[in-house]
């Protein structure tokens, strides 16, 4: 019988004693989650944070120290002036395609995003709707409540690297820590981590070990910066973001206060302490030390104002300690660094034309999402392959995101359009990897809108279109689409440029061509051979080989 009830009709002291200890448990547990958005200040959040994690503050003063004696030691100092003399290794420059991986505890609601965690306490949104009717209220099955159902029962971190070969990538960055706060790694500043919890394994360790082995490059990325506020919409009702029994795991949980447009960081000013700035440079080191990553990605609020002191030492540590193994790469969202300190990252987009130093494009294999959701769609091949050679023949790199599924396996569709690309990179690859911008980017009637989250504006491509790389004084012309009356013509090409002979990589046949003085005319097979998108060899004895 439920003790409510026999607290109704008090028999016995012990249990009249019983009801009242749970009476005052019940209204302690409803007082800890009771809205703080307008009781405490942000000050105040993150003292209860600060409070929260005191424990590992010998560990985090520890590594602020090994920064401060490391980040001049080295051909960088800690300021902008050095660090704009950066220039991206060799390795990246030459490798043009990497893997992403979104990966953590999102991908067990695996609905809406992987902001997930973020939206469910997000009133009016779909994930909190979603969340009450599946989970019930915030205030007893918070986003921490899915860190047990994480257990990454078929995570196999070998068989994830195979794949990630088989697809032709030459480096691979998993998510470390996402803007949920929940590391992937096994951290000494955190007991909220996938080797103490959930999965309890070292996640980026093993795929450290298992990338390496595979001969590939391993990076990392962090968006440790925007936990600050990531869980801050649970301030403003009932939800265990308030219960300071959380707030190491849920930290500051600031309201943020962006302008209208959010990704305008100027006009952001959301409360950032000390104490959070100097446990993202901690965080950051660690990571560095730890698993020593041939690159880090950092998301877009790095860039905000308060973080510009603290970055200069730790791209400093970073290089430095970088140097001393072949050079290491730091992404950076536009703005965010004074120009050249790092390799520009456009996120979802693309740039216009060539760009004098070596910069990449992010985006995700599927078309919803960045980790894994029921339901999501996937990008044909053709479109991947498409977008990678254009991002190569504008001097820059391609890192395509997968979002595994809670218990580590990868979706079907996620692997088949992996290997898709990999065939294709298998035939053509030579003119992919190694390979050099040409005096320009390509011709063709199809403009690409530039710019950060602008990849759905651009049109399909058409057989007038080509994209040009280059490797000594070979030229690859690669037609985007096949000419159906097995004409193509490549205007760029000049009688001065000297050609010498043409060829297709997809069968090494050689192709009939005529000089003209409006280019150079090709006379293709009838049907296409190859797919996705057609790699022309073109030998050049004149001009067009400098």
């Amino acid at each position: 019988m439920p003790i409510a009830s026999n607290c109704s009709k008090p028999r016995r002291l012990a249990l009249a004693l019983l009801c009242a200890v749970a009476g005052i448990a019940a209204a302690h547990a409803q007082d800890a989650t009771a809205p703080t958005a307008k009781t405490q200040s942000p000050r105040q959040n993150s003292e209860i944070w600060e409070k929260a994690s005191a424990k590992f503050e010998p560990q985090r003063r520890a590594l602020l120290d090994k920064v401060a004696k490391g980040e001049n030691a080295g051909p960088f100092r800690a300021d902008w002036a050095s660090l704009q003399a950066y220039r991206s290794p060799a390795w990246y420059d030459d490798a043009k395609f990497g893997i992403f991986i979104h990966w953590g505890v999102y991908s067990v609601p695996a609905f809406g995003s992987e902001w997930y965690s973020r939206n469910m306490y997000v009133q009016g949104s779909k994930e909190f709707a979603h969340h009450v009717a599946t989970y019930g209220p915030q205030a007893k099955f918070g986003y921490k409540d899915f860190i047990p159902l994480f257990k990454a029962e078929k995570f196999d971190p070998a068989a994830w690297a195979k794949l990630f070969r088989e697809a032709g990538a030459r480096y691979v960055v998993p998510v470390a820590e996402h803007h949920d706060g929940f590391a992937m790694y096994d951290s000494k500043l955190s007991d909220w981590t996938a080797a103490k919890m959930g999965p309890k394994r070292d996640v980026i360790g093993q795929l450290s070990k298992a990338i390496r082995a595979e001969g590939l490059h391993f990076g990392l990325s962090s968006h440790r910066a925007e936990h600050d506020w990531f869980m801050g919409n649970g301030r403003e009702f009932a939800s265990d973001v308030n219960d300071p029994k959380y707030a190491e795991f849920y930290g500051p949980a600031q309201l943020r206060m962006a302008g209208s447009d959010s990704d305008a960081l100027s006009t952001d000013f959301t409360y950032v302490s000390p104490a959070w700035l100097d446990d993202w440079l901690a965080r950051t080191a660690e990571l560095i030390d730890d698993y020593h990553p041939d690159l880090i990605y950092f998301d877009w609020w790095i860039g905000h104002p308060t973080f510009r002191n603290s970055l200069p030492p730790m791209l400093a540590y970073y290089y430095n300690e970088g140097a001393k193994r072949g050079g290491v790469v730091v992404n950076y969202k536009l703005g965010e660094f004074a120009e050249g300190a790092g390799v520009l990252d456009i996120e979802r987009g693309r740039l216009a034309g060539i760009h004098p130093t070596h910069w990449q494009t992010d985006t995700s294999i599927s078309n919803d999402s960045w980790g894994y959701i029921e339901h999501d769609t996937y990008k044909p091949p053709q479109e991947l392959v498409q977008l990678l050679v254009d991002v190569v023949s504008k001097n820059g790199n391609l890192l395509l995101n997968i979002g595994p599924r809670a218990d580590g396996s990868i979706p079907q569709g996620a692997q088949d359009t992996l290997r898709s690309i990999g065939r294709w990179l298998k035939t053509n690859g030579e003119a992919i990897y190694g390979s050099k911008p040409w005096r320009q980017f390509g011709e063709g009637p199809t403009e690409v809108v530039g710019g950060s989250f602008q990849e759905t504006k651009t049109k399909p491509n058409t057989a007038q279109d080509f994209r040009f790389t280059t490797h000594g004084n070979t030229l690859y012309a690669i037609e985007l689409a096949w000419p159906a009356d097995g004409k193509a013509v490549i205007h760029a090409l000049k009688p001065a440029d000297g050609v010498k002979a043409v060829s297709l990589l997809a069968n090494g046949k050689a192709v009939p061509f005529k000089q003209e003085d409006d280019g150079l005319h090709l006379t293709m097979p009838a049907k296409p051979v190859g797919e996705y998108a057609y790699v022309l060899r073109i030998e050049l004895t004149g001009q067009g080989a400098k």
